[in-house]
């Protein structure tokens, strides 16, 4: 280990100025307020004030985005003055800075879309009681499935969207997380047969009929090569906590969470409708699909439809910005 270096404490005070001083230059030359929070926000979030769940979430994550892109702001700016020439510094520091503007308006939307949420499921904290006896076995839900989330293993549902093809199975798998034996689903898209993402769902159905999300394994692939298991989590690890993809008795209006592992898994679900019509080249409904609408405050601009004919499960899959469509082509069942 390299010795470290002496120092006089006399010069210290003057050092930490002058760092502060060019910290405030640089966020003052950048449009910023802040760049770290101060003591009396830090004395708050150690208990001294307690703000409600669902508000209080919101104004922490708010301020762990605000942070996180200030690092990776300083990150970058290393990293340019690692770059000899000077046209390619100065093209650096141009990025860096049009990069931390960008993540400083995204920090800012999902804030405003995480407050739309607090406002539609109320301030409580979000913190269900998962008890594995409430829970139906695989071969219990095999039986009796939920309508519109079947879970019946050797089911597969092939769908295409635009060049992706995406297949969907549900497998003879399972997978014991908190303390509740989840069926494995797996879900993989390719482009020209080569993959783009190969993810593993966990879901058990509870004995109202509820479909339950315990977590997901995502690998995500660009140009073949694995790059990330970005949106992966695990119910009971990290703070993550399952949420329902389809209730047992859908009411227009429900607004409900999918998934939750703050900052990385957000998902939400609304639903639009319980009589719609919808057609796919496998499966079609005619006044009895379920719709929902998906979204999430870590993409405040994704939203999409989706159609849930009973029996079969989702047939259309609508993107709400852009138009796109995702849709049920191939339907194997055992």
């Amino acid at each position: 280990m390299r010795k470290a270096m002496q120092s006089n404490p006399a010069n210290h005070s003057s050092t930490r100025l002058r760092m502060a001083c060019t910290l405030a230059l640089t966020a003052l030359s950048l449009g910023s307020t802040a760049v770290y929070a101060g003591h009396d926000d830090a004395k708050r979030d150690n208990g001294y004030h307690q703000p409600a769940p669902c508000s209080g979430t919101t104004r922490l994550a708010f301020k762990a985005c605000s942070k996180d892109i200030w690092d990776n702001y300083y990150l970058e700016l290393g990293k340019c003055l690692n770059e000899s020439d000077s046209a390619d510094r100065s093209v650096c520091v141009k990025k860096a800075k049009t990069a931390l503007n960008e993540e400083r308006q995204l920090c800012g939307e999902q804030r405003d879309a995480r407050h739309e949420v607090c406002d539609s499921i109320g301030e409580t904290a979000y913190d269900p009681d998962i008890t594995p006896t409430d829970f139906l076995s695989p071969e219990q839900t095999a039986v009796n499935p939920n309508p519109w989330f079947p879970l019946v293993p050797g089911t597969t549902r092939i769908y295409k969207a635009g060049d992706e093809t995406i297949t969907v199975k549900v497998t003879d798998n399972t997978r014991e997380i908190l303390g509740v034996n989840t069926i494995e689903v797996s879900d993989i898209v390719t482009v020209d047969d080569e993959p783009v993402e190969d993810t593993l769902d966990w879901y058990a159905q509870d004995i109202i009929g509820n479909v339950w999300y315990f977590g997901e394994i995502a690998k995500n692939f660009e140009d073949g090569v694995l790059t990330d298991l970005e949106g992966s989590w695990t119910g009971g690890i990290d703070g993550a906590k399952p949420g329902i993809v389809m209730e047992a008795a859908p009411q227009v209006g429900d607004v409900y969470r999918q998934e939750f592992l703050l900052g990385d898994a957000e998902d939400m679900g609304e639903v639009l409708e319980s009589y719609g019509s919808k057609t796919a080249p496998a499966a079609s409904c005619s006044g009895d699909c379920v719709v929902t609408r998906d979204f999430t405050p870590l993409e405040p601009d994704a939203n999409e439809r989706k159609y849930f004919a009973p029996g079969i499960g989702n047939i259309v899959t609508i993107d709400l910005e852009t138009g796109d469509r995702e849709e049920l082509v191939e339907l194997i069942q055992p």
